[in-house]
């Protein structure tokens, strides 16, 4: 665990400027924090390679509108996004809130599909579900590091979980980026650079600019 926690302070901080926000606002806050008030967030870092990413969060309470899922669910959550090739075939790493606090790490694949309207909630499959962390901790922080095939998961430094990605979900290829639900907060997000400088695309031309995930 050394070894990760020395790998993740090599991680960058994304500033609003350099995520691409697909959907939801991202404010300033104090201490050069980031804030999210609506009922919706969709993100990803354009610059990062997909791979690693940290994201550290003060939960301020539920927003001020709700929006279920499609679902159904009305769910409290935030986390992180791997490889977030497009709307329908990613990785998620994610802290439930309520109605029952878990770290949750899924998948998303529908290969052949890009855009939401396509693949709708189809294609997920979690990987492993665990209970969040106890305590009373105003900021808590949610890890993620890809080494080869394995996926590594801690909360508040502690590990969830460590395990094989399938080779479907090794072939995906895109940024890091962030999710939240129906979810009130201040964060700082940090994510490993990519080899290559990635750009947010343009308005319209976005296959993550729907990016209306569900969990099933």
């Amino acid at each position: 665990m050394r070894a990760i926690a020395a790998a993740l302070l090599a991680l960058a901080p994304a500033s609003a400027l350099g995520l691409c926000v697909t959907e939801g606002a991202i404010a300033p806050a104090p201490g050069g924090a980031q804030r999210v008030e609506g009922a919706r967030l969709r993100a990803v870092a354009a610059d990062s390679d997909g791979l690693s990413a940290s994201l550290r969060f003060r939960d301020l309470g539920p927003s001020a509108q709700s929006q279920p899922l499609a679902s159904g669910e009305m769910r409290r959550q935030i986390g992180l996004k791997l490889r977030a090739q497009d709307a329908c075939n990613l990785a998620y790493v994610m802290w439930r809130l309520a109605p029952e606090p878990q770290i949750v790490v899924s998948l998303k694949l529908n290969p052949g599909q890009s855009r939401s309207a396509e693949c709708g909630n189809r294609g997920y499959a979690n990987l492993a579900q665990a209970p969040a962390p106890a305590g009373s901790a105003t900021w808590r922080t949610l890890r993620a590091e890809t080494r080869g095939a394995e996926l590594t998961v801690t909360a508040d430094g502690r590990p969830v979980w460590r395990g094989a990605l399938p080779p479907a979900a090794l072939k995906l290829e895109g940024p890091a980026g962030l999710r939240a639900d129906n979810t009130k907060f201040e964060f700082v997000f940090t994510s490993a650079p990519g080899s290559r400088r990635g750009a947010c695309p343009a308005e319209g031309g976005n296959s993550l600019a729907h990016d209306f995930e569900v969990s099933p």
